[in-house]
């Protein structure tokens, strides 16, 4: 009777064993679905960044979890820190393996020293051209024109530093009126909080106008849809 029911404990443990197993599996596929289902939007930090810029989209992209992937990269890694002492892990620019299907690059005071980067302008040119959409906040698009992948392209800045931003490039046609500007994939927008404007543009782009008004309407923002006038003037 006792090997009887040993043989029986047995068969029920290998058994369940055996479900634990399939569930696991199915668990590790569903996850592994979901990431494929996702778009990675690879942040492309530098010290002294403004923090909304960053921030503001990442509080956008980062409520819709079934659609975005948010990552941090910097060209060494590590914590990367900006003017208000706001620190953000962030993975080396080196390691990454495919290119990112959506890269922004934010804007701030480190951008006046980041344009003489050469490492991280071929970085940034190099991950833009591969990727699906480009988005910038603010000076970013002084990065992205310095990089020179705003040849041709209309683009919009900060306005209060818009002379500087478009001084980086003049093959770009820069538009002083702007909250935001698309061409083809590139998103740029004007400072700080337009960031989250364009953002929100850029969701209704790719989910329809109701979708964006609903995460705005979640987040309690007033979202500016007039991507073509902006309240701030240029310099």
């Amino acid at each position: 009777m006792k090997l009887l029911l040993i043989s029986r404990l047995s068969r029920y443990l290998a058994i369940l064993h055996i479900i634990i197993g399939v569930s696991t599996l199915n668990a590790q596929e569903e996850t592994n679905q979901t990431k494929l289902d996702t778009m990675e939007i690879a942040f492309i930090m530098f010290y002294d960044y403004e923090t909304l810029d960053v921030f503001g989209p990442a509080e956008i992209f980062g409520r819709l979890v079934d659609k975005y992937n948010l990552t941090f990269y910097s060209l060494d890694g590590g914590v990367i820190t900006n003017r208000h002492g706001v620190p953000i892990m962030t993975q080396k620019l080196a390691a990454i393996n495919n290119p990112p299907n959506i890269v922004l690059v934010p804007g701030g005071m480190g951008t006046r020293k980041e344009v003489n980067n050469s490492e991280l302008l071929t970085a940034i040119k190099e991950l833009s051209l591969e990727s699906d959409y480009v988005l910038s906040v603010c000076t970013g698009s002084a990065l992205l024109a310095k990089s020179g992948v705003l040849e041709g392209k209309q683009a919009t800045s900060n306005k209060r530093a818009f002379t500087w931003a478009s001084s980086q490039s003049d093959n770009v046609d820069w538009d002083k009126k702007a909250r935001w500007k698309v061409d083809g994939k590139y998103y740029t927008s004007s400072g700080v909080s337009a960031g989250m404007d364009m953002t929100l543009g850029f969701i209704a782009d790719r989910h329809g106008i109701d979708f964006a008004r609903k995460v705005a309407k979640e987040i309690e923002y007033n979202w500016i849809e007039d991507r073509d006038n902006d309240s701030f003037i240029a310099e």
